[in-house]
């Protein structure tokens, strides 16, 4: 059972005075509401929605739990029942019995019964009672007036009385004087239940207040009878529509089997808490942050346990910074653990700190050497700890090419490897120095490093060091871990492969650098440590706009950290929450980067991302234009293809189709190929200079339709041999000219980007067409063409391409 509810949970300021022309009914509001009728004897109640809800989006996601039946086959029976019952009877209700025979039709009696005992149970082990509702009943039994339930639903009063004892206790059920059902009338509210309900009342229509979720039912067909009605307006239009992509995606990520594949036990806490959020920031922090990190922090408390039990000696959560710091805060916003075995601890240890604290021998210098070798060389020798000058020296070239081979060679040098790795234990013993000081861990201790994910790589380089020196047992404890090889660490992540596929979990770090940012800290990245341990950090130089939207981002997730004991009480079923909560913490999380809503993108657009190996790089999380360039020059391909840090974000304005692609794509691994996508040409023909012959030849080709009305004329320029010319004016009068480039041939049609870009953008000539605008062509004769010369290579030769975007205004 919760603790028992304050008046204060549910609103921040007085209830409103009564209206008479107000209908709708916010979720904090609802112990208020019996002060707004007075005159009221008889508080009158819908049930599911109002007093009970749902851990799912949806009543019929419970059915996915049924033992032995399927949820289409539930559905259908209950639709066959209705439409028996309706021709048949005149009745326009069922009841569960009824369904039942519709479903099981040919097996005992007894069957059927165990089989709708076992609905019966999943109910109660989905459903819990609003804490505003039951709040709201109490303050009614305090005035004397009578409280109902009035609910349209196939159960009977016994099975409904039942399920409201189980789910919310009996204390809840002990407040209810009477239950109206419409399956025992045989009608719903809104054709004419309540006539019935006030048939079997001493009170008077006006003394009567109802509320229930569903206008229609609870408002239209209430209230016609002289009955006071209040409608409950569970959620806000935005976050309808977010619980439901949420509840879509998820369909997507979890298996058709006995889970509920569209839990959202966060649904309550945000319609008690979010109405009272003005801040769009702190909106985004309690809708999506919140709910998120809750699960977490579950697991995290049940691993702490774990690892308590199984090695002795204390547990210490060791936040890492910088993107442990608002999983830390949500962790003490929950309460700390009832154990005095665990202790909390913000820890700095990045990525570089790590890493360049790892080289123990010179064997794992050539290791780490040869698992980068395409790495940036400034950034590789900075990790490997080379002095400023002798970096200069090697990168001062002309390429990026021929910098890492530079590196590359001086690391083969024996001396050069033996003074990384006397750079590298010096280093790890100012690391130690700064654990030290931080925790000072007792021998036979367990450090429990807490981090988003996504590989632990923190952890692969650090775990040995902290262990042998620190005589301790090193644990990882991730919100998603996704291990790229098999380090043999202790490491576990809230999602992981022993609930998610390798698909589904490479998805969900796709566009995890969205996360990280909601997360992380203000405080540069630490880049070194003094003797003592004092962190020695890089300068943060993050925009104050971003840090300060991030800053109420976070304390919109610690508001429902807040709010989230206060909207649920629960009943006697005793279920574990961590796996529910696992389900709607990884829809919450690919909705986020999937299905990102204009309100959210709207607080995040001015974010910028740092990229965190020792450089000072700083990208844009999202850049729309990109995106819509991407794609009209190669189509949903592009989507393919792309490593953009927020891809989906980019893509919002273009519909849903690319962001469902997107989804589809890298939830299961698609092999499709730039020909899978377009399934439209448009025939151009081609002239092509042969500037090794000086012969000319025409050719047609096919230029495939990409996005939004757009094509990419795809031509082979050789090896810089062939001058190319579109003959656009065979074909068409006006044209939208989108991009001209050159490339390698290899860089086109590949599933990966180049580490470098290597495209040219040429100026086209243009002969019998006129550039109206800059993008702007109109084409004068048939005649008329756009010229591309062939570039002079200045790189390795390879044979290249010829890629002209372009959209028809008009045809000829």
């Amino acid at each position: 059972m919760n603790a028992p509810i304050t008046p204060n949970a549910f609103a921040k300021t007085a209830a409103p005075s009564a209206d008479p022309a107000r209908v709708d009914l916010l979720p904090h509001e609802l112990p208020q509401a019996i002060d707004w009728f007075p005159q009221a004897r008889v508080l009158s109640l819908d049930c599911f929605d109002t007093l009970l809800w749902r851990d799912t989006h949806a009543p019929g996601d419970v059915f996915t739990t049924l033992p032995g039946i399927n949820p289409v086959q539930r559905r259908w029976a209950e639709a066959i029942a209705r439409k028996v019952m309706g021709f048949g009877h005149n009745r326009n209700e069922v009841s569960i019995g009824e369904i039942y025979s519709q479903l099981m039709p040919r097996t005992p009696q007894a069957t059927r019964d165990t089989a709708i005992a076992a609905e019966l149970e999943a109910e109660a082990q989905a459903c819990f009672a609003f804490a505003p509702a039951v709040e709201l009943m109490r303050r009614a039994k305090a005035r004397g007036l009578q409280i109902i339930i009035v609910s349209d639903t196939y159960l009977d009063a016994p099975q409904l009385r039942g399920l409201i004892e189980r789910a919310a206790g009996t204390e809840v059920a002990a407040l209810i004087d009477r239950i109206f059902v419409s399956s025992a009338y045989g009608q719903p509210k809104a054709l004419g239940l309540y006539r019935e309900v006030l048939r079997k009342l001493s009170a008077k229509p006006h003394e009567i207040l109802h509320i229930g979720d569903n206008h229609g039912a609870d408002v239209v067909g209430v209230s016609a009878h002289g009955v006071s009605t209040l409608h409950l307006k569970q959620f806000s239009t935005e976050l309808t529509q977010q619980l439901r992509l949420e509840a879509g995606i998820g369909a997507m990520l979890h298996p058709i089997s006995k889970a509920v594949t569209a839990a959202q036990p966060h649904r309550a806490a945000l319609a008690l808490a979010l109405p009272q959020q003005d801040n769009a920031a702190a909106r985004l922090g309690m809708a999506v942050m919140g709910p998120i990190l809750t699960g977490y922090d579950m697991w995290l408390r049940q691993e702490a346990e774990a690892l308590s039990a199984k090695h002795g000696g204390r547990v210490h959560y060791l936040f890492l910074m910088r993107d442990g710091w608002l999983p830390m805060r949500m962790h003490a916003a929950r309460g700390d653990a009832s154990s005095t075995s665990f202790t909390a601890h913000p820890i700095e240890i990045s990525r570089f700190t790590a890493t360049a604290a790892s080289f123990t021998d010179e064997a794992e210098v050539t290791r780490y050497c040869d698992q980068e070798a395409t790495t940036l060389a400034g950034s590789l020798g900075r990790q490997l700890l080379l002095p400023a000058e002798d970096l200069a020296r090697i990168c001062d070239t002309a390429t990026h090419e021929e910098a890492c081979a530079n590196l590359r060679q001086e690391m083969r040098k024996t001396a050069r490897k033996r003074a990384t790795v006397a750079a590298s234990r010096a280093f790890a013993k100012r690391l130690i120095a700064h654990v030290r000081a931080v925790v000072d861990p007792a021998p036979g201790d367990t450090l429990m490093l807490v981090d988003l994910g996504y590989n632990g790589s923190v952890q692969n380089s650090i775990d040995r060091v902290l262990a042998e020196a620190l005589d301790v047992h090193v644990a990882g404890r991730y919100l998603l871990l996704r291990e790229v090889n098999m380090p043999g660490l202790d490491k576990r992540g809230f999602l992981d492969v022993s609930h998610y596929d390798d698909f589904a979990l490479n998805a969900l770090t796709a566009s995890a650098s969205v996360l990280e940012q909601l997360c992380t800290t203000g405080m540069g990245s630490v880049i070194d440590y003094t003797e003592a341990g004092d962190p020695i950090r890089r300068t943060n130089d993050i925009s104050p706009e971003q840090a300060a939207i991030r800053q109420a981002v976070q304390e919109g997730a610690i508001a429902f950290a807040h709010a989230q004991p206060h909207a649920t009480l629960r009943g006697d079923c005793g279920r574990d929450p961590v796996d529910l909560w696992r389900q709607a913490t990884t829809s919450a999380m690919a909705r986020l980067m999937f299905m990102p809503l204009d309100h959210e993108l709207a607080v995040i657009q001015g974010f910028e991302h740092e990229v965190n190996l020792g450089s000072m790089e700083h990208r844009a999380l999202f850049d729309p234009a990109l995106a819509r360039t991407g794609l009209r020059q190669q189509g949903l391909f592009y989507l393919n293809s792309s490593e953009r840090m927020y891809l989906p974000a980019e893509l919002k304005g273009e519909g849903l189709a690319p962001r469902l692609t997107v989804l589809a794509m890298r939830r299961f691994g698609l092999p499709f190929s730039f020909a899978d996508f377009t399934d439209k040409t448009v025939e151009l023909p081609v002239i092509f200079a042969d500037n090794q012959t000086n012969g000319v030849f025409e050719q047609t080709i096919a230029a495939s339709a990409t996005h939004d009305g757009f094509y990419v004329a795809a031509v082979p320029m050789g090896e810089a041999r062939y001058g190319v010319a579109l003959r656009l004016g065979a074909k068409f009068e006006w044209v939208e000219l989108d991009s001209v480039r050159i490339m390698p041939q290899a860089d086109f049609l590949s599933e990966h980007l180049p580490f470098v870009e290597r495209h040219i953008t040429p100026e086209p000539l243009l002969e019998g067409i006129e550039r109206v605008t800059p993008r702007l062509l109109r084409c004068h004769n048939e005649a008329g063409f756009l010229m591309v010369n062939p570039p002079a290579q200045v790189a390795r030769r390879e044979p290249l391409i010829l890629l002209v975007a372009f959209r028809p205004l008009t045809d000829d």
